[in-house]
């Protein structure tokens, strides 16, 4: 049976990983993880490029060696029978290298978004498989950083690495033959001083890598901060809250812009170091080279090729300074993207796992322990027996833990202790598929996607026809105002349904649950939004739908659910009453006394807020 998490979500999943993991983030180890996982699967396409970088390497040494000719055979040879082969071959060099250089950017592009779709796909399909509490856990604007921010630095890496090692790479390589070529000891004295540079670069690309995951992590609290004020601009101007939301976002703004300007200054270090090593060098060529072509044992044609290509070669050399920095920032990307990718579910399908069989649908939840926090339960040892086809009723004050019972029956979470079985059938033996498709669900919580309202009523079935639609939107009480909607059923809900009165996106719920016929339904307070005329047309389709079928429902009104063939009366996680109506209130209990309260004229303020109290 799996376990249940108990940490804060998206930023305690660092915190969780192995140590074997944390030694993984090594710059070496992520770089050969990156190949294997998302870059493999096109190495071919790297091929091509790297064939066109080493194209426009060739191509650009080759332009460093035509000076020996200008100047030793047209500017002092004065050989006119040279000039237009020569400036052929220049025409020709620059268009091979400019028709290399697009086939290589195309390519690279390619590879590089291919690396970014595939990996959002491979990164929410993994999340769609964890568990409901994650979701719960994690802020949504650290998840959707992953998927924007992350994976693009993610590119940015594995472009620039590619890149830099390919083209940059290759292309000082070549020049540095052809300055070997010209004068070997020349070229060792340009490039002695380089070595000097790979410590402290080194040290900036562990400084990025640092900042840049810092970075990450602040843009993620952002991001959920802005979503959180947007979707709750109403409660934000209602209580006056505009300035306190103010400073939320300035405070964090400015600690980003901290990190990013630090980010910028690190990364600029490198130019400093470069343009100094990159001027001693070039200065000690002019003197040594001067010296010896004025001595007469260097050409000057082969002077100033060498001249040339050193120049050329400076650029590349600039570039793969700064690939450390950069490469770091992917690898931050990488880093947080490999975390979440090796979160394992804490509720996993069984290896073994069959299909439910539905003879019945009988409910029945034996000693059945949960805490979403630890030493804090919300059931403890709590056995309900839901007959098949007959209708079960949960009622208690808020915070007893009725809703958390119907979370656990398709298996949203699992439980600490106990077992809950459907048709004798344990539902941790069996597969997701076949017990979410025995279970209808609606929640006084609607979720409505921004999409029509067809597809939101027939999402979970999208096979429905439309007959199907409009019949189930017809028992829902839903068709009347669906048809005076500027489109229809081809509507648009809007974001959470905005576009939509609370009303109208609850009977919109139901009817979803109503198309989806299944066995067995859960009712989390299906009628809370409904006013009373809708709500007793609700109540008859209701019963209509539940003929014959499971029904467990949470009702705060216990008008509602008087009729139910048996209710359950829960308090502080535990089962305290059972029986009918009648029996209950012979009992002269917790039932009696929320009965009381909710019927007496002379409380009828303090019945209304019971009332609405009284369900999760």
């Amino acid at each position: 049976m799996g376990g249940k998490p108990h940490s804060s979500g998206i930023r305690g999943l660092a915190d969780n990983v192995t140590d074997q993991h944390q030694q993984s983030n090594s710059t070496g180890a992520l770089i050969s993880r990156l190949g294997q996982e998302s870059i493999r699967p096109y190495v071919g396409w790297i091929i091509f490029a790297l064939v066109c970088m080493a194209l426009v390497a060739g191509a650009t040494a080759l332009s460093a060696y035509l000076m020996k000719p200008v100047i030793n055979d047209v500017f002092v040879g004065k050989d006119r029978g040279l000039l237009l082969p020569i400036s052929a071959a220049v025409i020709l060099t620059f268009a091979v290298k400019g028709l290399a250089n697009y086939g290589q950017a195309v390519l690279m592009s390619f590879v590089g978004l291919r690396i970014v779709t595939d990996t959002q796909h491979r990164l929410y399909a993994h999340l769609m498989q964890l568990e409901l509490g994650f979701f719960h856990d994690s802020p949504t604007g650290n998840l959707l950083s992953r998927f924007t921010i992350d994976i693009n630095m993610m590119r940015n890496a594995v472009s620039n690495a590619l890149t830099g090692f390919g083209k940059d790479f290759l292309t000082l390589i070549f020049l540095v033959g052809v300055m070997f070529w010209q004068d070997w000891m020349l070229a060792l004295i340009a490039f002695v001083v380089f070595p000097i540079a790979v410590f402290p670069i080194v040290r900036l690309g562990r400084r990025m890598r640092k900042v840049t995951v810092n970075t990450q992590e602040e843009m993620g609290q952002f991001t959920t901060l802005l979503e959180q004020t947007f979707q709750g601009a109403r409660v934000v101007k209602a209580y006056g809250m505009e300035e306190y939301e103010k400073g939320r976002v300035r405070t964090i703004a400015e600690r980003i812009f901290n990190l990013v300007f630090k980010a910028a200054r690190t990364r600029s270090l490198a130019s400093p170091i470069m343009e100094t090593l990159g001027g001693l060098a070039v200065a000690l060529v002019i003197f040594y080279g001067g010296l010896r072509v004025i001595d007469n044992s260097m050409d000057p044609g082969s002077f100033f090729s060498f001249i040339t290509a050193l120049l050329l070669a400076y650029e590349p050399m600039k570039r793969l300074a700064n690939l450390n920095a950069s490469l770091q920032e992917g690898l931050a990307g990488a880093q947080r993207l490999f975390v979440l990718l090796d979160r394992e579910p804490h509720i996993q399908e069984m290896p073994d796992a069959h299909e439910l069989e539905i003879t019945g649908g009988a409910l029945h939840l034996d000693q059945v322990k949960f805490s979403y926090v630890s030493d804090q339960p919300a059931l403890d040892n709590v056995t309900i027996d839901v007959p098949a086809g007959k209708t079960v009723a949960l009622v208690g004050p808020s915070g007893a833990g009725k809703s958390t019972i119907l979370n656990l029956i398709p298996r949203f979470y699992d439980v600490d202790g106990g077992k809950i079985s459907i048709d004798d059938s344990d539902i941790t033996k069996l597969t997701f598929a076949s017990l979410r498709g025995a279970v209808a669900l609606v929640s006084q919580d609607v979720t409505l996607f921004d999409d029509t309202i067809r597809a939101n009523i027939a999402y979970g079935r999208l096979e429905a026809s439309e007959e199907q639609i409009i019949e189930a939107a017809k028992n829902a009480a839903a068709h009347d105002f669906i048809v005076e909607m500027p489109d229809g059923y081809d509507t648009y809900v809007g974001e959470r349904g905005t576009k939509v009165s609370g009303g109208q996106r609850q009977r919109l719920a139901i009817a979803r649950a109503m198309l989806k016929n299944a066995p067995i339904l859960l009712l989390d307070e299906a009628t809370s939004a409904l006013d009373t005329e809708s709500e007793r047309r609700i109540q008859e389709a209701l019963k209509k739908l539940m003929q014959g079928r499971t029904t467990l429902v949470i009702a705060h009104r216990l008008s509602t659910v008087m009729d139910a063939d048996l209710i359950h009366v829960i308090d502080q996680g535990k089962l305290t009453e059972s029986g009918s109506h009648d029996e209950l209130m012979a009992l002269d209990g917790l039932y009696a006394k929320l009965y009381a309260l909710q019927f007496s004229d002379s409380n009828s303020v303090v019945n209304l807020e019971v009332a609405r109290a009284s369900g999760e």
